[in-house]
């Protein structure tokens, strides 16, 4: 399928510029509804932009039961579907381009939301059966259409999603299902209404038909373990809730089951793994603003583990283009220790500095044009602060440089670690910028 881009309203006179295009990917086409020019002419006409409640529920109910049907086909992948007066988009299966395009129309143009309804009601799964209680075999060709195998991991995520669980197996052409609802998802669904409208407790309680198909034994363990169990309690109480980690995110991020802080968090405590990819010959790395791409987003996801502790705006590394030179000599440097980055520092070479005492409290001294390297950040990984890291690449920016540890200039502030690290190389003062 071909890229295709045409105007809703086909008379060349007019004015009117919202037009629709559809673009094809290897598992599914997307069709997007462009409204950006026509809501910048209501807004200035002083119409209301916003779309219609019927219509945006009317796009949503057709775009979820789309997005099943694309996942029930064994996609993967994510989905990048935008929403709102300007733009709306909805994925599609090739078969169903058409009728999505047509039902978009009827929706902008004439109001008719019908056909989204239509188009929902007849993509939609008959999901709550296939997860009704019960042991029971489906058939390929009969229940579903796809393999076996991709039928049932689509399955178990749906399952999961209602607080399922799915005793299920796959075979050459049929797949078996049990969902069972545990006792502890089930007292959090009754303890939280507001967020379980209409849930109904269909597997608490239910008994086999005599007529129920049996499952043919396979080997395994033994599925009946917790047959008799008492259920575990729950309790409320007033704890404390999780607040921000020291490595600079939340304690608790339920909505990607804490996988990004999990992995995020280990890469600031130990550091991040030296892509197989690149071949690291030595200990220490210095990557320029004129490096191959890929040393250079090295460089900046590690410049991203002290912006996120420390909250800062931007990342010290941001040299993400095309290569260029810079009249400072931007750079930044890497030390590995253990197949990991453990070790960090932006710098550049300046001419403006003064002197400090590093004294509380204390002035700076008088301007000094000499040109220094000057420290923008420096970061270790949590494991291995307190263990001369910093000091090594202080040392190592001096002697790439061609001056002393003393000379090197330190930006401002200067942080109450980096007072400790720069009394330590430079008991007698130090150079800031």
């Amino acid at each position: 399928m071909t890229e295709r881009t045409f105007h809703l309203v086909a008379d060349p006179s007019s004015r009117d510029t919202r037009k629709v295009r559809v673009r094809a990917s290897r598992w599914f086409a997307t069709v997007q509804l462009d409204r950006d020019s026509y809501v910048d002419a209501a807004a200035a006409r002083g119409d209301e932009p916003d779309l219609p409640a019927d219509y945006v529920e009317a796009v949503d109910k057709a775009r979820d039961a789309a997005m099943d049907c694309i996942r029930y086909d064994g996609y993967q992948g994510v989905f990048y579907l935008g929403s709102g007066p300007r733009w709306i988009e909805l994925c599609a299966r090739f078969r169903d381009v058409e009728a999505t395009v047509e039902a978009l129309r009827a929706a902008e143009l004439d109001h008719d939301y019908s056909g989204l309804h239509a188009l929902a009601d007849r993509l939609t799964l008959p999901i709550d059966e296939w997860l009704s209680p019960g042991e029971r075999e489906l058939i390929r060709g009969v229940d579903f259409d796809p393999p076996p195998r991709a039928f049932l991991r689509f399955l178990r995520a749906k399952a999961t999603k209602r607080g399922l669980r799915l005793n299920g197996r796959a075979t050459a052409g049929s797949v078996w299902v049990r969902p069972t609802l545990s006792a502890a998802q089930k007292q959090i669904r009754e303890m939280l209404p507001e967020r379980y409208q209409g849930w109904v407790d269909r597997w608490t309680g239910y008994i086999e038909s005599e007529h129920a198909p049996f499952r043919p034994w396979v080997g395994g363990s033994d599925e009946d373990l917790s047959r008799g169990a008492i259920p575990v309690q729950f309790r409320q109480l007033e704890a404390v809730s999780g607040g921000e980690c020291p490595c600079g995110m939340r304690l608790q991020d339920v909505e990607d089951d804490d996988n990004t802080h999990r992995v995020h968090h280990a890469n600031w405590a130990l550091g991040i793994r030296v892509p197989r990819s690149l071949n690291w010959w030595g200990d220490l790395v210095v990557v320029t603003t004129q490096s191959p791409i890929s040393w250079r987003k090295l460089a900046y996801q590690v410049a991203r583990m002290p912006q996120r502790e420390d909250n800062y705006d931007f990342p010290s590394w941001s040299h993400m283009g095309e290569p260029e030179e810079t009249s400072d000599n931007y750079r930044a440097y890497l030390l590995k220790v253990d197949g990991r980055i453990v070790g960090y520092v932006a710098a550049h070479d300046t001419t403006e500095h003064r002197r400090w005492d590093l004294a509380d409290g204390s002035k700076y001294g008088v301007e000094d044009a000499t040109l220094r390297p000057r420290i923008i950040l420096i970061w270790v990984a949590d494991a291995y602060r307190h263990r001369g890291i910093g000091a090594t690449l202080v040392q190592a920016l001096a002697t790439d440089f061609g001056c002393k540890v003393a000379d090197v200039s330190w930006s401002t502030p200067v942080s109450t670690a980096g007072q400790r690290l720069a009394r330590r190389l430079s008991p007698d003062g130090i150079w800031v910028s």
